[in-house]
């Protein structure tokens, strides 16, 4: 890619901002031009974004184009990986598919549903914690309320095991191969579902990037 800071999308070229042959300088609301009509042809004509998530998605961009100025600002470390909390419905996954679009030569990362992942694990037992524990980059969609996993009669959290599986690729690889996630819920209720221990990693392993508590449904 010559130049960075433009993207083609369905034969129109969108700009971010300005290269000067070694750096992007992003603009913000050139950004959200970008993803505004990347998120229109991913999702439909009804996606928009809104004025009231511009300080999430802001930070989120912050994130991904690796700005380590502003991420040091706002408490974020871009070694680590992106847990992105907020209410039912207020666009979580939608950000998480759309935003690995803003940087296309980063190595694109797997949105795996954790339901899907439980399912894998009842049919294919602990392979299917290994497979998720031990790869590339992933995003963990829905953390959280997934059901509880068993296997010919034995029960397991498979989330819980998958992220210290994570938390061990994170520390092997000097996290170089990220994990994100999604969740609709609190720490205290991701520490009552996972317990104390897992709580703990994912303190190392996720910055925390909230929505408003009263963030608006989107889907209704």
């Amino acid at each position: 890619m010559d130049n960075p800071s433009k993207i083609i999308e369905d034969g129109v070229e969108y700009s971010l901002g300005t290269f000067d042959g070694h750096k992007v300088y992003y603009d913000f609301e050139k950004v959200l031009i970008y993803l505004s009509a990347k998120g229109k042809l991913l999702f439909g004509n009804k996606f928009k974004i809104y004025e009231e998530d511009t300080q999430t998605i802001l930070s989120l961009c912050h994130y991904f184009i690796k700005d380590k100025e502003n991420c040091r600002k706002n408490g974020i470390d871009p070694d680590k990986g992106v847990l992105l909390s907020g209410p039912i419905g207020c666009g979580k996954t939608s950000l998480m598919k759309l935003l690995k679009y803003l940087v296309p030569l980063q190595p694109p990362y797997l949105i795996a549903p954790c339901r899907n992942v439980v399912f894998g694990f009842n049919h294919l037992g602990y392979k299917t914690i290994e497979d998720f524990g031990d790869n590339g980059a992933v995003c963990f969609d829905d953390l959280g309320v997934e059901p509880l996993g068993s296997h010919y009669g034995r029960d397991c959290n498979v989330m819980g095991e998958v992220l210290l599986s994570r938390y061990e690729l994170y520390l092997k690889t000097k996290s170089k191969i990220k994990t994100h996630a999604t969740t609709n819920l609190n720490a205290e209720e991701l520490e009552e579902r996972y317990g104390s221990r897992v709580r703990s990693r994912m303190r190392e392993l996720f910055n925390l990037i909230p929505f408003d508590k009263n963030t608006n449904d989107k889907r209704k």
